[in-house]
């Protein structure tokens, strides 16, 4: 699928020493400035907003930062020598990139109250407006109980319970037609029945997509329908985005992106042609070992369609009577009135296997 780019934002960091919460960019902490660790874990911000700064949207776009292999400073992409002691950075360490950081959220985020005042402040604020207390993390907030698992996945237990019967069920249902048993039977009657179909080429009604429709056949009615998805855009396709999210880039900043698809639409046809269809069967059918195929004439304009045939065997065991069926013409020819065979019974009284006796 396809990647689009709606934009970029700033991350921020949280100070180890103080908890004050920092731009991405910056490399010293606001409050008590201690510098940006290398291993620092780029955070969310409360509120995003689109950078609409050219020179900042640059940075973004520039790449990951790159920390000196001998001092540690951090240094923008793109930088030749370290801006603090002068090293080269071809031996300095790229901040790591394309961790997915969250959800783009568009909506209002809730203001925040300054810990030390009590005043209420934007969503982002980094400082209080009147007292320029940091607004650090608030550590006495206890992270909220986890739900359990089933209102988590929003699927109401009456749910998971009837789900739990039937895969229940479904096991139930192998176990008793896998576990057999073995009987001897004896043959007590065998019968068999052929049919032939007899085609004649009939008007018939069919759907298709409109490059398909065979020659010679009457255009009904036609509407627009999805016919595929595509990874690539196309003309005339339609572009399906899925929610927006955020990607680190290794500077401070994310990536806002969306994996997009792309639908396809066509002419999809009902149309009537030809075709084919059976109109009429001529069928034999019997006892015994002489199975034969009845006489198929067919008249003008008609042709000899699909053959079937079925076999069956009927044993009698102890009083019970089980009945073997099979498509098999060689198959059946085994089957002589009084022969006794070794039979495997499933739970549902069905023949699953068919043996010689001793």
């Amino acid at each position: 699928m396809t990647k689009e780019t709606l934009g970029y934002v700033k991350l921020e960091w949280v100070c180890p020493s103080c908890g004050t919460r920092n731009p991405g960019p910056q490399k010293l902490c606001a409050n008590c400035g201690t510098a940006q660790p290398a291993d620092v874990h780029f955070e969310e911000v409360a509120q995003d907003e689109l950078l609409t700064d050219e020179a900042e949207i640059a940075k973004a776009k520039a790449g990951p930062d790159i920390h000196c292999a001998y001092c540690g400073t951090r240094n923008p992409a793109g930088s030749l020598k370290c801006s603090r002691c002068g090293a080269e950075l071809k031996e300095g360490t790229a901040r790591a990139t394309g961790r997915v950081v969250g959800k783009y959220r568009t909506e209002a985020a809730p203001d925040v109250t300054c810990p030390s005042c009590g005043a209420t402040n934007p969503a982002n604020a980094a400082k209080c407006a009147k007292c320029g207390a940091p607004l650090t993390e608030p550590a006495e907030q206890a992270a909220p109980a986890a739900e359990p698992a089933a209102k988590k996945a929003g699927l109401p237990m009456g749910c998971l319970i009837i789900g739990a019967l039937a895969v229940g069920a479904i096991i139930l249902f192998m176990m008793l037609a896998t576990r057999t048993k073995d009987v001897t039977g004896e043959v007590a009657a065998t019968a068999w029945k052929r049919v032939v179909a007899i085609d004649a080429l009939v008007p018939v009604q069919q759907q298709g997509w409109r490059d398909e429709i065979p020659q010679g056949a009457t255009l009904e009615s036609c509407r627009e329908e999805l016919r595929y998805t595509q990874k690539e855009p196309a003309a005339g396709a339609i572009q399906v985005c899925g929610t927006p999210y955020k990607v680190d880039t290794g500077s401070g900043y994310a990536e806002v992106v969306q994996d997009c698809v792309y639908q396809v639409y066509d002419d999809r046809c009902r149309y009537t042609v030809l075709a084919w269809t059976q109109v009429d069967q001529v069928v034999a059918q019997g006892q015994g070992d002489q199975p034969y195929w009845p006489a198929a004439v067919p008249a003008a304009g008609q042709r000899q369609g699909a053959v079937t045939e079925v076999y069956e065997v009927v044993f009698d065991s102890d009083g019970e009577r089980y009945t073997y069926r099979t498509d098999d013409p060689d198959d059946y020819a085994r089957f002589a009135v009084g022969s006794e065979w070794v039979l495997s019974i499933n739970s549902f009284g069905d023949v699953t296997d068919v043996q010689p006796g001793q």
